[in-house]
């Protein structure tokens, strides 16, 4: 099941929700059609649940928001890109095992 703690994001409230106040924001562009999109979800959930007041958690589907992915040079997916302050800090493309992740982006959360 999905975690409530995971924002889905859209063309229109991307750049809102990454320029918020607050905890950094990892984004994971994605797409219905990609394996490893739907392997590492789970542990995205995890982490949104485990980390709340760290780190957000947001979704963009990349077929929904091209112009976003575009934006963002996303070649790739998954790619996941940690934005702090509106800006991306730390970008990680494939999918990674959970502690994999968590190293990558302990620095910034």
């Amino acid at each position: 099941m999905a975690s409530e703690h995971v924002t889905t994001l859209s063309d229109e409230n991307f750049a809102d929700t990454i320029s918020a106040e607050g905890e950094p924001v990892l984004v994971d562009f994605w797409a219905e059609w990609c394996g490893p999109c739907k392997m590492i979800a789970p542990i995205l959930d995890e982490i949104a649940d485990e980390q709340v007041g760290s780190v957000k958690i947001a979704k963009l589907n990349v077929d929904d928001a091209p112009d976003t992915a575009r934006q963002h040079e996303v070649m790739s997916i998954p790619t996941m890109i940690l934005f702090k302050d509106g800006q991306p800090v730390k970008r990680i493309v494939g999918a990674k095992p959970k502690d994999a992740l968590m190293a990558e982006i302990s620095e910034y959360i």
